[in-house]
């Protein structure tokens, strides 16, 4: 048998699952809820419960990560997970009192962009970033990534060192909103070290036309993703003492996807050039690291690869470059003037 001169004991896995299950219950969390945010299948979550081995250790740190059941050194990589997690923790605490089905609990699926730039960054005062957020809005979209609210109940405010902003639905008590539906109820938070995460719902489950959940469009990640490594350039060009030396690295999660058939339709009149196949797992998360000196000159070699990625989910290979670097193309031409309050979706 081995000794034990430093008095640790061997790892109790059954107890270390159970007070996994413990916690999860008392953040009110589900089972997918849980997964989404550990970045793994539902099933993986269900073989953990069950307090099966045959996890990797990787899945199993991931899953125990969410409900603080890891301690880490805090490199830059895991001080953007701790960022994105105190996020995400702070999101369900906002949305915990909304009801069941209130489209700001995101229910049919949600997507998050997450962000660090890499680099040597000025010391900026939080509550002069607010500004410094307003510059880095890429207007290219009609809803922005990290629009600034103009609304007094809807402005992004100061709160544990960063600027965060929640848009919640009109069914939470007595609050009366133009846009209901999840996909204008971001939650995003940002920090003047230059982290910054931001969470929304799908706009294609905001149609009558088919129910949510269904589908998926081919054309909005395309513009996402661009529209992300845009504000993340444009942010480092603002806060960062040599641009040209920093470097973005960004993750994208996209939850719910299960049963989500691949469409074009935000675009009618562009070319779905490869179908619609049904996505073969529940999420997918979506990494990719970028010089802030490229991203403007070959943003589609760094979009490219991502929605590539995402697309195989739904069985589609070999999607043509030509085909995202057109959308790419679109979105930039597009140019929206001030966003006035919840007056564009």
């Amino acid at each position: 048998m081995f000794e034990n001169p430093g008095g640790i004991g061997p790892l109790n896995w059954p107890a270390l699952v159970a007070e996994a299950i413990r916690r999860r219950k008392a953040e009110k969390m589900t089972q997918r809820e849980h997964a989404a945010l550990a970045s793994v299948s539902v099933p993986t979550i269900i073989a953990f419960d069950r307090g099966e081995r045959t996890l990797s250790l990787a899945k199993a740190f991931d899953i125990l990560r969410v409900i603080g059941l890891v301690e880490e050194p805090l490199s830059n990589e895991g001080s953007q997970e701790i960022f994105v997690q105190d996020a995400l923790a702070r999101w369900r605490e906002l949305t915990k009192d909304l009801p069941k089905n209130s489209p700001g609990r995101f229910t049919a699926g949600w997507y998050r962009i997450d962000y660090a730039i890499e680099g040597d960054i000025k010391d900026i005062e939080l509550h002069k970033f607010t500004d410094v957020l307003r510059q880095a809005v890429v207007p290219h979209t009609g809803w922005p990534m990290l629009w600034l609210p103009k609304r007094a109940e809807l402005q992004a405010h100061e709160i544990d060192g960063v600027i965060e902003c929640w848009l919640p639905p009109g069914d939470k008590g007595n609050f009366d909103r133009m846009f209901y539906d999840a996909a204008h109820c971001d939650f995003w938070r940002a920090a003047p070290t230059g982290r910054v995460v931001m969470m929304r719902g799908y706009q294609e489950d905001a149609q009558e036309t088919f129910p949510a959940g269904t589908i998926f469009d081919t054309t909005l990640p395309i513009w996402r993703t661009g529209e992300a490594f845009l504000h993340a350039a444009k942010l480092a060009k603002l806060i960062s003492r040599d641009p040209d030396k920093a470097t973005i690295r960004l993750r994208m999660l996209y939850t719910g996807l299960q049963g989500r058939d691949l469409r074009a339709w935000a675009s009618p009149h562009s070319v779905d050039y490869f179908g619609g196949g049904r996505s073969r797992t529940d999420e997918a998360m979506l990494e990719g690291t970028a010089p802030v000196a490229d991203i403007e000159n070959n943003l589609a070699g760094y979009v490219i690869p991502i929605v590539g990625s995402l697309f195989e989910r739904f069985g589609v290979t070999g999607i043509s470059d030509a085909f995202i670097e057109s959308e790419l193309t679109r979105m930039r031409n597009n140019r929206f003037g001030d966003l006035a309050p919840e007056s564009k979706g």
